[in-house]
């Protein structure tokens, strides 16, 4: 088995936005505190970037100016899925020229294409593009479901060298450790951590380490170096929390917690929008609470 694509935590690092535009200086702080916190990589331009909501020039731009900001730093990861092939294949080939160290390409939502077609897909981006590509599956959003079994006829594709579970669904996690001589197996969902990692997996692509990157680190650092216990009693600790962050859609819940913390703006694209009033009052008390709790860690 080959080195993974990275270990640990990869952050899918929000999008900032102001006046309805990237706001480049705010990311670059948010990925130097990534860096700071020791994660394995940052996710540029994925569901929790809002990428869906950029316009063709944005993506580009965005992900010109991360590999720029980033080379040298810390890996880059970029978010090149799209429901047209075409277009997923065209922004693989880009992300190669730019040297990411890879893509994660979410099955094509919408078009929701058959078994056969959903094989051509990854083949077709495989072809135009030297770079490794991070399997992406989460059927909640995309209404796409990548089994087991298509799974392992995808890992023929020479370049297929991870998959960002997110189903949240434990057997399937279970079912795919079998695979993990062959492919990288990152927890999609950070309610699965420890789980992840205890069947073999790789480590997470975090949503909550955007707020609390060190932690969620820290969780990965205590499995590998055979605290186990400790690593449960960090992964239970943040169950409240991470819960808070997917009452609504991600990432409004993220990103008002990430406003809340001084760390960005809450502007995001619509269809986004703020989460409800009741919402954030739960997020604010999940934040309290961990805080609470983490000073006991």
């Amino acid at each position: 088995m080959k080195k993974p694509i990275f270990e640990g935590v990869g952050t899918a690092l929000l999008t900032p936005f102001k006046n309805d535009s990237i706001d480049y200086a705010t990311m670059a702080r948010l990925i130097d505190r990534q860096i700071s916190a020791g994660v394995g990589a940052v996710v540029v331009g994925g569901t929790t970037g809002e990428a869906a909501t950029l316009t063709d020039k944005e993506r580009r731009e965005l992900y010109s100016w991360a590999r720029e900001y980033t080379e040298g730093k810390i890996p880059l990861i970029l978010g090149t899925g799209s429901p047209s092939t075409k277009a997923a294949v065209e922004y693989t080939r880009y992300a190669s020229e730019l040297g990411a160290d890879g893509a994660l390409v979410v099955t094509p939502y919408y078009n929701k294409g058959t078994r056969e077609g959903i094989v051509r897909h990854y083949e077709a981006i495989a072809e135009g593009a030297d770079i490794p590509l991070i399997l992406y599956n989460v059927p909640t959003r995309t209404g796409v479901e990548l089994d087991p079994e298509l799974v392992e006829r995808l890992c023929e594709i020479p370049t297929v060298r991870a998959i960002k579970e997110a189903s949240g669904v434990a057997e399937k996690y279970t079912a795919l450790s079998t695979l993990t001589d062959r492919i990288d197996l990152y927890a999609g969902s950070d309610a699965m951590i420890y789980l992840t990692l205890s069947l073999g997996g790789s480590g997470v692509i975090s949503v909550v380490s955007n707020l609390y990157p060190e932690d969620t680190v820290k969780l990965c650092k205590l499995y590998f170096t055979g605290e186990r216990e400790k690593a449960l009693k960090a992964q239970h600790s943040m169950a409240r929390l991470i819960d808070s962050l997917f009452l609504e859609t991600n990432p409004a819940p993220v990103k008002y917690a990430a406003w809340r913390a001084g760390l960005c703006s809450p502007e995001m694209r619509l269809p986004m929008w703020l989460p409800t009033e009741r919402c954030r009052a739960k997020i604010d008390r999940a934040v309290a609470e961990y805080e609470k709790l983490r000073a006991g860690l």
